[in-house]
């Protein structure tokens, strides 16, 4: 098993292959803190490289052999590829090498108390209100996140070593290589199922998850999920639950929304502490991601006063229903979902708070995920007024000429809703504005680049008020 012990500098030079990714960013940024010479490669510049770079990594654009030669130890990500010309050369050096899963794992051990957030959905947003809530008390955490938080400006917060925040993702079982104090799980439903085999496999990784954790750990977990008795029933770690539909330890009732779709609810705990929550973010799936976070912060000492004034300041976290701005009067939203379960979700969110037509732009990612979920996707659409998709975009996949996106559009149609096919950026944001009406919403949803879209027809509207 691989250990790392942050204050030997055992390994005093770490290269990082993908550095440019938000975990691995994240990772860099807290051993460039602690002294560490850090030097990453990745395929293109971006902001967080620049950011980093600033800090005093060494930076290579584009990989090379020759990248790795003075590294001590050499991390990766799961999306370089095997053949990879550095990983090739790593593996050949006779240094450390290992994946980010790994190195995360061993770097939480760090820590005196380590929180870890999984579940196929809502990791991002529950971490980001989590870390909200605590950054603001005197716990002074470390926080890793996988998307940009203005509450901590950016995606890391380097705090003490009594406590650490970080998503922790289940693809490729990754989750296995994590040992928390506290183990949140959100939910667990059928995703990256380009590598598991199905949703057997998906339970059973979350199962072992929990098995993994030891007696002095906690499981704070959503009763509420369907498959959350397997994972409580094998697990040695203190269970502490949440949800809506029952007498547990934290629960949500009474919800109401505003108008803008915003919850509140009444937060009981324990069966007797009676709370009113408000909550600044679209859509009752916040509701579980709320409990999730303001039991964490509870347990961990928080006053539940400054947990209902904290967690009512969190606006969101950039790409989960973020409000981009504004053409005319149409408001122009940009999404993450890239799951059915996620997609119902936010379209449900938006529905509450519009009476105009919602334009759903939904980039589909990877093949896999669309060619195996591809009649939950077609029903996941019914509270958009006009679906379009753009082409699916590949991430870590190659086209295999099994799937294309006009075969979503056909299943869409087929379950009754609106959709059409628009190949380019340039052609949906045509089609967009010679067909949006005042009140109308504008969503781009997707984990690839669809964000694209709004930012232009936002920079045009902005143009045209300059003039």
């Amino acid at each position: 098993m691989f250990n790392f012990c942050i204050d030997s500098k055992e390994y005093s030079k770490v290269h990082f292959i993908g550095i440019g990714g938000i975990s691995m960013s994240g990772l860099a940024e807290i051993l460039l803190s602690e002294g560490y010479s850090v030097s990453g490669s990745d395929a293109k510049d971006s902001p967080i490289i620049e950011k980093l770079r600033d800090m005093g990594a060494k930076i290579y654009i584009n990989h090379n052999e020759d990248n790795v030669n003075d590294a001590d130890l050499i991390i990766y990500t799961d999306a370089i590829s095997k053949d990879n010309e550095e990983l090739t050369k790593a593996f050949s050096i006779g240094v450390p090498v290992i994946d980010r899963a790994t190195f995360l794992g061993a770097l939480m051990k760090n820590y005196k108390n380590s929180i870890a957030v999984s579940g196929t959905h809502g990791k991002t947003t529950t971490t980001s209100m989590l870390s909200t809530i605590l950054n603001r008390s005197t716990l002074n955490p470390t926080i890793l996140l996988g998307g940009q938080l203005d509450e901590i400006n950016g995606n890391v917060r380097l705090g003490s070593k009594d406590f650490i925040l970080t998503e922790a993702c289940e693809y490729k079982g990754n989750i296995l290589k994590y040992f928390p104090t506290m183990a949140i799980i959100l939910n667990i439903d059928a995703d990256h199922l380009d590598f598991f085999k199905n949703m057997d496999h998906i339970l059973d990784t979350f199962v072992q998850y929990g098995e993994n954790l030891s007696s002095h750990s906690r499981l704070l977990i959503n009763a509420d999920d369907g498959n959350a008795k397997k994972v409580i029933e094998k697990t040695k770690a203190k269970v502490i639950t949440f949800g809506k539909n029952g007498d547990w330890d934290y629960t949500a009732e009474n919800i109401n929304f505003s108008p803008e779709g915003y919850p509140s609810y009444t937060l009981r705990i324990k069966g007797e502490g009676l709370y009113t929550i408000h909550l600044n973010v679209m859509g009752e799936h916040n509701v579980y991601n709320s409990l999730a976070s303001i039991a964490a912060a509870h347990i961990y000492g928080v006053p539940i006063e400054d947990i209902q004034n904290n967690i009512s300041l969190y606006s969101g976290v950039h790409r989960r229903l973020e409000l981009k701005g504004y053409f005319n009067d149409i408001k122009i939203i940009d999404d993450y979902a890239h799951h059915p379960t996620e997609i119902k979700a936010s379209l449900n969110a938006i529905k509450k708070s519009t009476q105009g037509n919602i334009y759903c732009v939904f980039q589909p990612h990877t093949f896999t995920r669309t060619k195996l979920l591809l009649n939950n996707f077609a029903e996941s659409f019914t509270d958009a007024n006009k679906v379009i998709i753009t082409d699916i975009y590949a991430a870590r996949e190659k086209d295999n000429g099994l799937i294309h996106s006009k075969d979503l559009v056909d299943a869409i149609i087929d379950k009754g809703s609106d959709a059409i096919y628009l190949g380019s950026f340039n052609e949906v944001e045509n089609y967009l504005l010679d067909n949006i009406k005042e009140n109308d919403i504008i969503v781009t949803m997707g984990a690839g680049n669809v964000y694209m879209v709004g930012d232009s027809i936002i920079s045009q509207n902005k143009e045209k008020e300059a003039v």
